[in-house]
């Protein structure tokens, strides 16, 4: 709960006021990208597995059946959330900076060794330990992009910086599609210089995150509040921004205390209990869809539409485009029409839709490209689904806990439908019964629906506003 202790040290500040007030410049496009990449490279890496699982599993020394192909996606998940708990809980006492360069460092020295496994064990291995990088990335990233974006801007950039994971899985499907191509790599070389590749891109990232800061905002929660000021004072000289004309809104913050963990978690439970409810039904929905149904949709190309192993990525493609349309089309009315009513009208559409699409598959009435299609359209609703939920509980909860906030209900909701699904789905696509896809396709229209009802029900409306009124710091002096 926030301080109340009077005579505790403090510091009155307007770090929070100073960094909303802050005009679009360079330095904002510098986190966009720098950070951003993140989502670019787990997009990467599950359209690789999911592109490439055809020619994983007829490797000459892998030899993987169905169920070996969903385990590899989910050693990958299974890695993220424990990632994105240990990564989490380090990023909210040891500050962002540090934990979003050794994350980036686990995730590209683990998907180098990806493409050097030499069987499936080791494979599966290499592919949790990228998968804990990944995780941690997505707690120590989201928490700071919130903390350094304006609050204007918060809903679009966020929502647009999530949807970048289909940029990356156009990427992958492209890559894909050479990686296969044995006038290009040689059969047994192509998937391993796949995974290579996109330690290569990371490395490239680690060098432009050099130049971003420790956010402010975890400085003057930390004790370090002369520190917060030097930076945004550098910020707001980059960016030349002109003195305000009014006096800005102070928060007053005590300095004395280092961690608020023990404090948090119980604050997460109790007071904010109603949107742990929210965060853990919109994460569980989207993680079951996305992780269920792209990871092995490649398998359902191959085995019920027999497309080659070889253009599984140009089915993939126009997939991941429509993904990164709907945040880029619809993120900005997560800003002007509002958070409750857009969250609510992406996850019912979704939801509705996939139901009928799984109608029309177990019917045989689909080809590859009209299932294709309909998944374009589908996830066109549900990326901006799955990227606002990553927004809810990101700017949700008090600023001392964001990280591990983010990073329980990642992991719970991955957890619940990350891990389950792929393994879920591979069973199914294995069967050979289009009936029991399905059924698993309706279980996905069933969780969108039912995250639906409850951001109707009690989800806030933030847009626009300070994370600090939105969540008030623990630290804060209430007098």
């Amino acid at each position: 709960m926030p301080a109340s202790a009077v005579s505790a040290p403090s510091v009155e500040t307007a770090i929070p006021a100073r960094l909303d007030r802050l005009p679009w410049s360079r330095f904002h496009w510098l986190v966009v990208s720098a950070l951003g990449v993140t989502w670019i490279l787990d997009g990467l890496e599950v359209t690789m597995v999911g592109s490439l699982s055809g020619a994983i599993a007829r490797a000459p020394d892998m030899h993987l059946t169905s169920a070996d192909v969903g385990a590899l996606g989910s050693a990958y998940v299974a890695g993220a959330v424990l990632g994105a708990l240990f990564f989490g809980w380090l990023t909210d006492r040891l500050g962002r900076k540090r934990l979003f360069t050794i994350t980036l460092l686990v995730y590209l020295l683990a998907t180098i060794a990806s493409g050097l496994a030499w069987n499936f064990t080791s494979l599966l291995a290499f592919r949790f330990i990228t998968g804990t990088g990944i995780g941690g990335e997505y707690a120590a990233i989201n928490a700071t992009i919130q903390e350094l974006v304006p609050a204007r801007r918060r809903g679009f950039t966020d929502l647009v910086i999530n949807g970048s994971y289909w940029i990356g899985a156009a990427l992958g499907a492209l890559g894909a599609v050479a990686a296969l191509d044995p006038a290009i790599v040689p059969f047994a070389y192509g998937w391993r210089a796949a995974f290579i590749i996109g330690g290569l891109i990371a490395f490239i990232a680690l060098l432009l995150r050099r130049f971003i800061p420790e956010s402010p905002r975890w400085l003057m929660t930390h004790g370090q509040p002369a520190e917060a000021e030097r930076i945004v004072a550098d910020i707001e000289a980059r960016v030349g921004a002109a003195p305000p004309a009014t006096p800005l809104k102070t928060i007053r913050l005590r300095t004395d205390i280092k961690s608020w963990f023990a404090i948090g978690l119980r604050t997460l439970f109790t007071r904010y209990r109603q949107r742990a409810v929210l965060g853990i039904s919109l994460m569980t929905a989207q993680a079951f869809c996305y992780n269920a149904i792209f990871f092995t949709y490649a398998l359902v190309l191959t085995k019920f539409y027999h497309v080659p192993n070889g253009k599984v990525g140009l089915y993939i493609l126009p997939f991941a485009l429509g993904n990164f349309a709907g945040p880029l089309i619809l993120g900005r009315f997560f800003d002007t029409i509002g958070r409750r009513i857009m969250i609510t009208f992406t996850y019912a559409a979704a939801g509705l839709l996939m139901a009928i699409t799984g109608l029309l598959f177990a019917h045989g009435i689909l080809s590859a490209a009209s299932q294709t299609a309909a998944w374009t359209i589908i996830f066109f609703f549900a990326s901006a689904a799955a990227s606002s939920a990553y927004l809810t509980v990101s700017e949700s909860f008090p600023l001392e806990i964001r990280a591990i906030a983010i990073a329980l209900f990642y992991a719970f909701g991955t957890a619940l439908g990350g891990i389950i699904g792929p393994i879920l789905f591979g069973a199914l696509i294995g069967s050979g019964n289009r009936a029991n896809v399905m059924d698993g396709y309706l279980l996905g229209s069933a969780l969108m629906l039912i995250a639906a009802l409850t951001e109707a029900a009690i989800g806030p409306d933030s847009a626009g506003k300070s994370l600090e009124d939105i969540a008030k710091p623990l630290s804060e002096i209430v007098d």
